[in-house]
């Protein structure tokens, strides 16, 4: 599933991504992320017996198994979850092959099935539950069944990229600049987000915090750390995800706006200009967490 910087992307319905998208976003995505949470939960598997089996949730395909194979203790089995068959096609197919920190190819199992209603069977066996940008697009009880279905099993979790709600755009300098348009958008934006996303009423940018609540009560030790993507003013490996993400920002817009939307075109046509020309970058605020069952070793 692989969601979206900022909650919303190139979908072809509520929950489906398309893989231009997901390309776009890996870069940003490996760079956001937060270091020591990483380690912590390669430092908690160590600890444990191997093979070490990791269930991604929503993989899309396979990013996040790229990006944490070389970090975790080997030998590594992974089982990833996606709805969507052509990008699990492709995360069997792709030419880079992630390896672990020993150069061994991970073993990987590829199960295509919905995520909605959430069923606690698909993390059988696995010591460590990672998810990465998907957070925002479920609701309350699918996060409440994550987490019992975890705790039951004392499973820890690495969830990423979870978006907070924050985002705008940044001066040449990496100040943030705002205007009351910008708010306005960003409200209607929000929203947008709490519409069903295919798991129920999604909880967007509350799904963080919602999280680490649901954890703690469940009796894990709960560390966060904030990993925000910064798309640079005028940097042009950001140009292609920058205009998507503005894409994402309009449409939600106008999807909420009751005014007929031509106030929404033009903020976009201005904003889409100024980002081109290099007088603006980007910013997208998310979470990264990483929990443990009390007394276990962890961060």
């Amino acid at each position: 599933m692989s969601g979206v910087g900022g909650g919303v992307g190139e979908a072809r319905d509520a929950s489906r991504f398309d893989d231009d998208w997901l390309g776009l976003r890996e870069r940003a995505d490996a760079r956001a992320r937060d270091a020591g949470l990483t380690r912590a939960a390669a430092e908690w598997l160590a600890v444990h017996e191997a093979p070490y089996t990791l269930v991604d949730l929503g993989s899309g395909t396979g990013s996040n198994m790229r990006f944490l194979a070389p970090w975790l203790p080997a030998p590594q089995r992974w089982r990833l979850v996606d709805q969507d068959a052509d990008l699990l096609v492709q995360a069997r197919a792709d030419p880079a092959v992630p390896l672990d920190h020993v150069g061994r190819e991970p073993a990987a199992e590829l199960v295509c099935r919905s995520l909605a209603p959430f069923d606690g069977k698909l993390l059988d066996g696995a010591r460590l539950v990672v998810a990465s940008a998907l957070l925002d697009l479920v609701s309350g009880d699918w996060l409440d069944a994550l987490v019992a279905a975890c705790a039951a099993r004392r499973q820890a979790l690495l969830v990423t990229l979870s978006v907070d709600g924050g985002w705008g755009f940044l001066d040449p300098d990496g100040a943030p600049v705002e205007t009351a348009t910008d708010r306005a958008v960003r409200n209607l934006f929000r929203a947008h987000q709490g519409g069903d996303k295919g798991f129920g009423a999604a909880l967007g940018p509350a799904a963080p915090e919602r999280l680490s609540q649901a954890l703690e009560r469940s009796g894990y030790r709960v560390a966060t750390a904030s990993s925000p993507w910064r798309l640079p003013a005028g940097d042009g490996r950001w140009r292609r995800l920058s205009m998507r993400l503005l894409e994402g920002w309009r449409d939600a817009a106008l999807e909420r706006d009751g005014r007929g939307g031509d106030w929404i075109r033009t903020w976009h046509a201005r904003r889409r200009e100024a980002v081109a020309a290099g007088r603006l970058g980007l910013f997208v605020g998310h979470r990264d967490l990483f929990a443990v069952p009390r007394g276990e070793m962890g961060r």
